[in-house]
């Protein structure tokens, strides 16, 4: 079985997105380089922001392909992050509302990457 830990967003400025996942994933890059920058959160996985620019093979796919999704611990929890990613300027894309999957909402990186914070429904 492989066992998927590490994620690699395509950033136009690895310097500044690496600023903004410090600010919001509290912690700070354990590698950073003009033109990459890695973080590795408290569960493990790894956060790589690789400069567009220098990626080989050249990348065609840019921000908003996908989405870094962050699960949490009850609907008030969502609701007070994206209070707290709203006054801080974070683009929200969508409201907190109720999916198929549980309640959640949508926001995005300066580059146009989806973060997408949830509380999952009970099965």
């Amino acid at each position: 079985m492989l066992n998927l830990n590490f994620t690699i967003l395509y950033v136009n400025s690895p310097a500044r997105s690496a600023e903004f996942y410090t600010h919001l994933l509290g912690v700070e890059p354990v590698e950073s380089s003009a033109t990459f920058a890695m973080f590795v959160t408290a569960s493990g996985s790894k956060l790589g922001l690789w400069s567009h620019h220098t990626v080989e093979p050249v990348a065609t796919a840019l921000g908003g392909g996908g989405e870094l999704v962050f699960a949490l611990a009850d609907e008030a929890a969502v609701d007070r992050l994206h209070r707290q990613w709203h006054e801080e300027g974070i683009t929200i894309l969508q409201p907190p509302l109720r999916m198929d999957f549980g309640y959640t909402f949508t926001a995005s990186d300066p580059d146009g990457h989806r973060l997408r914070a949830y509380y999952p429904f009970a099965e």
